[in-house]
């Protein structure tokens, strides 16, 4: 998107006041210029969506593909890949075989998998409280509880060993970098993930066990087709990444929310009958998701009465549409008991999150066993000084410190 006259696009991401709060030009783009020209940390231009029909509308729409390694298409990061969204391993996972793989992965993630999953997540959710508490306070809540849990999780469902976990978390920062690693770095990381899963795949081939990737492995399609090594190594690679970094974050920023207003906790405390709605109200209220969905326009297309041209790179804010009060009575609210709650936290379309239903599990639990181990949580300091975690794709706060 280029501003025939020359001006500056504003730079994207966009800055917010604090860390739980939303920029204050959300609003006024909804409101005025719902497909507003942007600069990427690259130094590319973009078209910025905010309105909640509109974001819909594109993520749903096949033209509007995640081909970001297409001749033309914006690079999101500042590094010279483009980053994780212009990626080899976003590449293999794209195109003609994206549905096959999904239609394969899809019978591991169901609501009713999750279910059977959840008493091991509740019991692991307890022990990471025990240890927290052991510890004493003031305690990070993201690091002794965010972090590990779905870690943990994610590593179980791919049988992968849960001791590796911090190389995981160093290699997914490298892949998710906006502006913070250097090429190099990030080359090293990408090879290191890569070589490090494809022989993990050769010890499963070897022997399988009851895991995600040993049944994938040898899981065929409908057709007969087998997904490649590469494809193999690129599912966990995305799995490892999304498992864990989105959900930590996440568990982050829901309690960091639930507890700067403390009626909020109080209110959970005295009714834990509302977690659910509660969850669904955070994933919709968080303001600092990151980066929001890239799409590459392969057909011109019209979005808000603006025809779009083929090879126009477009960001879908879900986050911004997620406070479009065309949808959401008072959506500057954050209303624990709000239902229905048809945010797009998880996306929409064919494209949607995998893992909502193992994420919004994981969220469940935490905010469970919290609220009847800790009912007296509260943040060990002030919100002013909660930090945002700056320069990659993902948002979250660095640390969550609290007390009980």
């Amino acid at each position: 998107m280029s501003h025939d006259d020359g001006t500056p696009a504003p730079a994207y991401p966009l800055t917010a006041p604090g860390a739980l709060e939303a920029p204050a030009e959300w609003r006024e783009l909804r409101t005025t210029c719902p497909v507003a020209p942007v600069t990427l940390p690259s130094g590319d231009r973009a078209a910025l969506l905010t309105r909640y029909d509109d974001v819909k509308q594109v993520l749903s729409d096949p033209r509007c593909t995640r081909q970001l390694d297409a001749e033309g298409a914006a690079r999101i990061s500042a590094d010279p890949s483009g980053g994780v969204f212009n990626s080899a391993m976003a590449a293999s996972l794209n195109g003609a075989g994206q549905q096959r793989w999904r239609r394969m992965l899809t019978k591991w993630f169901t609501a009713k998998r999750m279910n059977a999953l959840r008493p091991a997540i509740e019991a692991m959710a307890e022990q990471l409280v025990d240890e927290m508490v052991d510890r004493g306070h003031p305690a990070d809540l993201k690091a002794s509880v965010g972090f590990p849990l779905p870690v943990w999780v994610i590593c179980d469902l791919l049988g992968v060993p849960a001791a590796d976990r911090d190389r995981f978390s160093r290699w997914s920062d490298m892949l998710l970098n906006l502006t913070r690693y250097g090429r190099d770095e990030i080359d090293t990381a990408q090879r290191d993930f890569h070589a490090y899963l494809t022989e993990h795949l050769e010890a499963k081939r070897a022997e399988p066990g009851e895991d995600l990737l040993s049944s994938l492995i040898t899981a065929t399609d409908a057709d007969g087709g087998r997904l490649t090594d590469d494809q193999l190594a690129a599912t966990g690679q995305a799995l490892l990444i999304a498992g864990h970094e989105t959900t930590a974050n996440m568990i982050g920023k829901m309690m960091a929310l639930l507890l700067a207003d403390r009626r909020r906790w109080q209110q959970l405390v005295a009714d834990p009958a509302l977690v659910r709605t509660a969850v669904e109200e955070v994933l919709r209220y968080d303001a600092n998701a990151g980066f929001g969905m890239p799409r590459y326009v392969t057909q011109d297309i019209d979005v808000a009465g603006t025809v779009l041209p083929r090879g126009t790179t477009l960001v879908c804010s879900m986050a911004a549409a997620n406070r479009d009060g065309a949808v959401f009575a008072a959506a500057d609210d954050l209303r624990l008991e709000r239902s229905p709650n048809p945010h797009l936290a998880f996306g929409a379309g064919p494209h949607s999150c995998l893992g909502q239903a193992l994420a919004r599990t994981e969220l469940q639990v935490v905010l469970d066993v919290l609220l009847r181990r800790l009912p007296s949580l509260e943040l060990a300091v002030p919100v002013s000084e909660l930090r945002r975690i700056e320069g990659l794709v993902v948002g979250g706060l660095c640390d969550v410190p609290v007390r009980w």
